[in-house]
């Protein structure tokens, strides 16, 4: 218990010092006009409290990743710890920040957008369509979860199958993806949200009663998956942890809230924080699941992939009936809440690269039916295989706006050292993940790393050459946006 003790301090320091800092480095500007009052429409620009952006923000970007990626990812050992910590503050946090504010300071604007103000009309356009692709990927791959926890938890109630929860699920996301931001979404995610971090709460208040024995970093670094010789520490565990990491998927979220801050001050707690307080689930429900990987009757979780039965064995063990019951809710909640605003946010990807208003109820169901259309197709394919490939997108996604954040940060004189480490670091991760996944290229460790390395190395002799262009030249334009004050 002392390395997962000692992990929570971190997190909670991390956003509290290099947090701030990382906001020091970016430099709020309080008196802005925010795009909540400046375009404010009834729909999509809506003026929030804090709290509650806050509280829908987690839940965004909670989904399954930090409980179902934080089991998987268990298996790997202590250094999941390691990762979920320092991958959270220096590279997660920085990544969701950034680029939240970075939307905020252009009016709300959409993740291709954002990439390619910052790397490029290229960049933007092959995001734009990737991104919308993903977001779909994300809602199918959401509905099938929670529709299936949901049959197994009403199996003996006729009617109610997984045709039927996934129907209803589904309805669900058509309502939240149509309806003006602060009706649905607005009103239900509070209260999803207080129920998931009740979870999480519960379940760290059970690992100091209980004080199972967890893997600890002095015990060495190890790699114990009970597949080792396929399934290689690097990169396999910065893919298998994500979002309780550093995931892409977050940065198509944020201009949503960013579309409802009031003040840029809220970013840190809204961004930055959420990131760390979804470290902090990752965290509690990796050690679970070493506790559950190490129990007579939880062993057959270490070899199986189904994360699911740890939830439900953990939560029933330490929780009770009633406090299980809750648990399991929220694990239903989260990915179905981060669906919706997935079709959401492809619906605003796709209005803004069209150019089509969406406050008529029509322009916005021209735009959404396509993107259900193929939602709903997606759910006869296999989950695994959706899953992996969303996983691996996911990163891909989080690497081009590292690059990115880290362009804007150098172009502005700022310290472009907090974007840059991390993105180096991810693009070795995913052109490694690339090469050596069964699932993609299959190619031995040895040539894998190699290639990796080489074509990382190759993104940092191209940045420096770029960046020597831009010294002793004037500082050029901001681009961060004109400053109004209100």
């Amino acid at each position: 218990m002392v390395t997962f003790s000692l992990s929570m301090v971190l997190l909670v320091a991390g956003y509290l010092v290099y947090g701030r800092f990382v906001e020091k480095v970016f430099g709020i500007d309080e008196k802005r006009v925010t795009p909540a009052y400046a375009m404010r429409d009834g729909i999509d620009y809506i003026p929030l409290p804090g709290w509650k952006i806050f509280l829908i923000q987690f839940l965004n970007i909670a989904g399954l990743g930090p409980i179902f990626g934080a089991i998987m990812g268990a298996k790997f050992g202590a250094s999941a710890y390691l990762w979920i910590v320092f991958g959270c503050i220096f590279a997660g946090s920085v990544h969701d920040y950034l680029s939240g504010m970075l939307s905020l300071r252009h009016n709300g604007e959409s993740y291709p957008e954002m990439i390619g103000r910052y790397l490029g009309k290229p960049f933007m356009q092959v995001v734009r369509v990737f991104t919308p692709v993903m977001m779909v990927l994300v809602g199918a791959v959401f509905v099938a979860g929670p529709a299936g926890l949901l049959t197994s938890l009403t199996g003996n109630v006729p009617g109610l199958s997984f045709g039927t929860w996934t129907a209803i699920i589904f309805v669900y996301f058509i309502a939240a993806t149509l309806l003006p931001i602060d009706q649905l979404i607005g009103r239900l995610y509070p209260v999803f949200a207080a129920a998931l971090l009740f979870m999480a709460v519960g379940i760290l208040v059970a690992l100091y009663v209980h004080m199972p024995a967890l893997p600890e970093v002095t015990d060495g670094l190890m790699n114990t998956h009970p597949k080792a010789e396929t399934t290689p520490l690097f990169p396999m565990l910065f893919i298998t942890i994500a979002c309780g990491a550093l995931s892409g998927f977050h940065a198509t979220q944020s201009p949503m809230m960013a579309r409802c801050m009031t003040n840029e001050r809220q970013g840190r707690p809204i961004f930055y924080g959420a990131m760390i307080t979804e470290g902090i689930v990752a965290l509690i429900w990796a050690a679970a699941a070493n506790y559950a990987f190490h129990t007579p009757q939880g062993q057959a979780f270490f070899t199986s992939g189904n994360a699911a039965l740890v939830v439900d064995f953990v939560s029933k063990n330490w929780l009770g009936a009633a406090g299980g019951a809750l648990a399991v809710l929220g694990v239903i909640a989260a990915p179905i809440t981060s669906g919706d605003t997935a079709f959401r946010s492809a619906r605003l990807i796709v209005a803004d690269a069209l150019k089509i208003g969406q406050q008529s109820l029509l322009k916005r169901l021209l735009v959404s039916l396509p993107l259900f259309a193929v939602g709903f197709v997606l759910l006869f394919v296999d989950f695994d295989v959706i899953w992996r490939y969303f996983a691996w997108s996911n990163q891909i996604l989080g690497t081009i706006t590292l690059w990115a954040v880290t362009v804007y940060l150098t172009v502005n004189r700022k310290n472009y050292v907090i974007g840059l480490i991390p993105a180096l670091f991810m693009t070795a991760v995913v052109t490694a993940y690339l090469f050596i996944a069964p699932e993609t290229l299959a190619l031995s460790a040895t040539v894998s790393y190699a290639l990796a390395l080489a074509l990382t190395a190759m993104c940092a002799f191209f940045f420096v050459r770029w960046k020597n262009r831009l010294t002793g030249k004037a500082v050029p334009p901001a681009t961060d946006g004109s400053v109004t004050t209100r």
